[in-house]
């Protein structure tokens, strides 16, 4: 059965971010699985996700040809091509990430008797930000065959008709990351792996390693990732007198490789789904020290002072009173980190991968 199952995936692009990784990540494991896939998204782009050579990649935005000065009749073009490539692939189950491509899923695969998916990857309150968006979520989610939401917070959100038909499901990690935990003297350093931009507040982190940075000598922050923040914050680290012992080398290939080692690993964001990054620290036993932000991601995945250190967000205080008894007390770090290390016995691959796969059969067997 499973070889005649066809599976449609739609994102806005497959730039290097968390939700992109995803769903790159399940449509590999599909193909693999032998399902036929199909990955739609608006605009390709310039440093993605390589796909696995077996999904077809199909782009649903307007040629710049077709584009008019008039918004509705741009829009009504975009919603015309993408309901005809759900007509011309006939998939099974639709499955959408992210903000208003969930909803353009459900809009644009009425009355074709395609089940739709759709996947809230961050706070609810973020993600669909004004009051026109939130009212559009709140009521045509309940038109969905299945939503998929990070955090239990986020059921807070919608609706009791929303709620009804939504469900939790994993992230699924990288195997790179399911390794022995490092026994040895770790390196002196800090880690930070994301978009560098206003939400992940790499900001806060700067200014609270500057505040104990002459109370730890030798140790150095690195963060990974790009964005339009990085130039920024080089700029920050200069005044604050850090810039020698600050590392931004973009991003890379070897997230597991390049943070073995390190001391702690560290998420100051403002706003958070469940984030994979910090997943993938803990799964790797690394002392894991987070904001406690909305949608309560790292909370489900932290228990405060057993694996991992919650700090409140934007308070560079307290984070540079937590950095500083981490680097200070190696005997308790180690400790989070090996607790840490349990969290992977949730994020074995093979366990999160089926939990999708069983979601979007129900899905397909409903129909």
């Amino acid at each position: 059965m499973q070889n005649q199952i066809h599976i449609a995936m739609l994102i806005g692009a497959l730039t290097k971010g968390g939700a992109e990784r995803v769903m790159v990540n399940l449509a590999g494991y599909f193909v693999r699985k032998g399902y036929r896939v199909t990955m739609v998204t608006q605009y390709q782009k310039e440093n993605e996700y390589p796909l696995n050579e077996k999904v077809k990649r199909v782009i649903s935005d307007i040629t710049d040809a077709e584009v008019t000065g008039s918004r509705v009749v741009n829009f009504w073009r975009r919603f015309k091509k993408l309901r005809n490539i759900w007509k011309a692939e006939r998939p099974d189950v639709i499955l959408s990430f992210i903000g208003k491509n969930n909803m353009m899923a459900i809009l644009t695969s009425s009355f074709l008797g395609i089940p739709v998916a759709v996947s809230v990857r961050a706070d609810p309150e973020q993600e669909y930000y004004n009051s026109w968006m939130r009212f559009m979520a709140r009521h045509l989610f309940a038109r969905a065959g299945g939503v998929v939401l990070q955090t239990r917070r986020c059921f807070e959100f919608f609706p009791e008709k929303v709620r009804k038909k939504a469900v939790i499901l994993k992230n699924p990690v990288s195997r790179d990351f399911f390794r022995e935990r490092f026994k040895g003297e770790r390196e002196k350093e800090i880690v930070a792996v994301g978009r560098i931009d206003e939400n992940k507040n790499h900001e806060m982190l700067l200014r609270a390693f500057a505040g104990i940075a002459h109370e730890i000598p030798g140790y150095k922050l690195t963060i990974y990732g790009e964005g339009d923040c990085r130039e920024r914050l080089m700029g920050l680290a200069g005044k604050l007198g850090i810039s020698e012992r600050i590392c931004f080398p973009g991003s890379t290939d070897c997230v597991a490789d390049s943070i073995y080692k390190a001391r702690i690993f560290v998420l100051p964001s403002n706003t958070e789904g469940v984030p994979n990054t910090l997943i993938e620290a803990m799964v790797m036993g690394l002392t894991v020290l987070s904001t406690d932000c909305p949608c309560g991601g790292p909370a489900d995945l932290i228990e405060d002072g057993v694996n991992g250190i919650l700090t409140p967000v934007g308070d560079v205080e307290k984070m540079k009173e937590n950095l500083h008894r981490l680097i200070k007390d190696v005997q308790m770090a180690d400790r989070l980190g090996e607790e840490a290390v349990k969290t992977g016995e949730r994020y074995q691959p093979q366990k999160v991968y089926g939990e999708w796969e069983s979601f979007l059969l129900s899905l397909c067997k409903r129909k």
